[in-house]
Parts: C-alpha cells; structure tokens; sequence
C-alpha cells in the first residue's frame, strides 16, 4: 500500500513538473480615444500602441508579466469617455486609463481620474487646463501642450513684419487654450499687435466660403490657425479659391503631422510656419529605429498618432518597473521625474506640472512629389517652451 502510494505521489509529481507553466496574468491597461470620429490620428495611434506592447512583451512583459490594452471608443464625447472609465476600471480591473485625442475629453476622464484614484496617462488631450489650471495628482500628460506648441511658433513668427493678425479655431477646449497662449506670447513680445478678426466654427462643422470672407473682410497681414482634420481641408480649398492666402503669413499648429497634412496633398499651403512631424526625414538613430520597426509590422508609415501611442505605452511601462508595482499612488511617484526613452529622444515627466518634455518639429510646408511636406525644420525641445517648474505649479490648483 505505502509503495503504491510513493508511486501515485511521483507520477502526479512528475506530471506537475511536465506540464506547461501557467501564463502570468497580464498587467491590463486601459485605452480611452476617439477611434471613430477622428480615425487619422487614433488609427495609427492604436498601432503605436500594439507595437510598444509586442516590444514590451517579446522581451518578457513588466515584473515577469506581459501587459495588455483594452480599447473604447469615446465617440467625442466626453460623457461616453467618463462611462469607459468606469467599465474598464470596474469591470476590466485596469491598473491605468491612457489616451484620449480631444481636450474636452481629456479634461473629462483626468476629473474621473482624480475622484476615483487611479493614473491617467493622457496621449495627446492637449489643452494647457490638463496640467495646470484642472491639473490634479493622478494625471500626466505625453505630448506638447499647446502653450508648448504656441511658444514654438511665436518664436518663428515675433520677428516677422506681420501685425495685423486673424484667429481661425475650433470652438472647443484646444482651440480657446491655443489661440488664448499665443495670442499672450506674441503680444508680450510685439506690443504692436493687433488682433483684427477671430473665428470659431464648431469642431467638424466649418462653413468654409462664408469664414474666409469673415477674415479677410478684416484685411489681416498673418492668420493663427488651429484647425486640422476636415476643417483644415475645407478651410484651405476655400481660402484658395477666395485667393485669401496669398501674401499672409500663416502660424499653424499641428499642420505639419501627416495625420493632417496628407490628406491636403498638392492642396497642402506652401510657406505656412506650423509644428508637425517629418517622419521620412528625421536621421536620428533612435527614430530610425523606431520607423523600422513600424513599417514591418504595419507596411505603413508612422504618423504623429503612431508616436503618442508607442510613447505612452513605453512610458508606463517604465514606470511600472521603477515603481516595481501597479499601484496608482506609487505609479505617481515613479513618473514623476521620470526620463524615458522615446523616437524623438529621451523625454521626463516634470514633477511640478506632471508635463512631459517631449518637442515637436517646427518648420515651413513645401510641396515635393504632389503632396505636402516639412521642409527648413528643426526640432523643438519640449523643455525649452515651458515655464519654470516652480511657477507651472502655481498655476495648479491645492490639493
């Protein structure tokens, strides 16, 4: 009976000791964007995403356990975006909520962020309140905020003889929070400034012949614009056809990413001064690797979108390797400060604002081959455009 007994304990212990390893549970993140309404920017962004996981896991995940993301679509709307929230942290037990394209909707989910305690890593919401005004405990930001962005410009755009300028943006968070900064910077730098003309049209919904007749109705020298998507292109065919463009100098933030840029093609408007994202021709051995990898597993080339989601990614799960942990609170304490690694260089989340470094490509549209291109472009270094620690931190609220 006793060998029996010895015989059937090493038979299961051999069968224990053949058996396939039980996978680790995976560390889920959660992913909130507006995959269906802004689709040239989020699409790539999504494949930004999956390729930093892939990396990330291909070399054995974060403390021993591969990550995943779980997507929703806001559908613009920032009360959808606070109802994924809720599902993927209640239901899909995320350890973080990442992403978000529109400022409204970032400002959103940061808020729900706040209340329910848990790291928001926004992507690209851009609004300069995310940080600052509305800035609280649990939110960090990746990309360049629109003071950054705006300061990049104003700084091209000071020394030029223009002085009667017009304001084209969109009615929603970004558009007020870029055209409120640059219009603060180039006034404090040129007192004889005028601001001669400013529209607004509803986001997706510019009426683009009677707009145009608006501004030039104002007989501006220099535009500031923030629109992009399908209102940039409906504003730029009618702006041609109105001959509202020529002789102005434009000042144009985004325009430069191809997520918006491409779809103008030989419409695109030579000589604007806009930030962007020349991803064929950045000759830096960390983006070139980065570009390959991208076209391998896509067969496609990275936009703008591409960057702020393989960034995201790489830079939590930095974080949950310094923080050795998931938690929120000691998450928080392991971005802030934190220098990661990026295809535009090393970027740090600044313990004052939670504002990371990242830059932009500052340069001239030019036309090559039938579609639009960055040409005479330098890259920006986020730090640079930001004011100091110490005074970003006075902007936030007490918490």
């Amino acid at each position: 009976m006793l060998l029996r007994t010895l015989a059937g304990a090493a038979l299961l212990a051999l069968a224990a000791a053949l058996a396939p390893a039980r996978a680790a549970d995976p560390i889920v993140i959660g992913d909130i964007n507006t995959y269906s309404g802004q689709a040239a920017f989020t699409g790539p962004y999504r494949n930004g995403a999956h390729l930093a996981l892939d990396e990330i896991n291909a070399a054995g995940g974060v403390l021993g356990r591969p990550l995943a993301l779980v997507s929703r679509d806001d559908n613009g709307k920032p009360e959808e975006a606070v109802r994924a929230a809720a599902e993927l942290v209640e239901n899909e037990k995320v350890v973080a909520l990442t992403g978000t394209f529109l400022s409204n909707i970032g400002l959103a989910v940061s808020d729900f962020a706040k209340q329910n305690k848990i790291l928001f890593l926004a992507s690209e919401a851009l609004s300069d309140a995310l940080t600052w005004q509305r800035g609280n405990r649990y939110t960090f930001r990746v990309r360049s905020s629109t003071y950054m962005q705006s300061a990049m410009l104003v700084e091209q755009v000071a020394a030029l003889p223009a002085r009667r300028w017009a304001i084209l943006a969109p009615n929603f968070e970004f558009g007020h929070s870029a055209v409120d900064t640059f219009k603060k910077l180039l006034s404090a730098k040129r007192p004889d400034i005028e601001w001669v003309a400013e529209q607004y049209p509803a986001l997706g919904k510019l009426d683009a012949g009677p707009t145009v007749e608006a501004l030039a109705a104002a007989k501006p020298d220099a535009l500031f614009n923030a629109t992009f998507g399908g209102d940039l292109v409906r504003f730029v065919r009618a702006a041609d056809d109105r001959n509202f463009l020529k002789g102005l100098t434009v000042a144009s933030v985004l325009t430069g990413q191809p997520d918006f840029l491409d779809p103008l093609k030989d419409e695109a408007p030579v000589g604007w001064i806009v930030t962007g994202y020349p991803w064929d021709q950045i000759d830096t051995p960390e983006h070139k690797k980065f570009l390959a990898a991208y076209q391998a597993a896509y067969h496609d080339y990275p936009r703008a979108g591409s960057l702020s989601g393989y960034t995201t990614i790489k830079a939590l799960a930095a974080a949950i390797a310094k923080a050795q942990s998931t938690d929120s609170e000691k998450l928080i304490v392991a971005l802030e400060g934190l220098k990661v690694a990026s295809p535009l260089g090393p970027i740090v989340f600044r313990a004052g604002d939670h504002q990371s470094t990242m830059g932009m490509y500052v340069g001239k549209i030019a036309l090559k081959d039938g579609k639009g291109m960055m040409t005479d472009f330098f890259y920006a270094d986020g730090a640079k455009y930001l004011p100091s620690e110490a005074e970003a931190r006075r902007l936030r609220p007490a918490e």
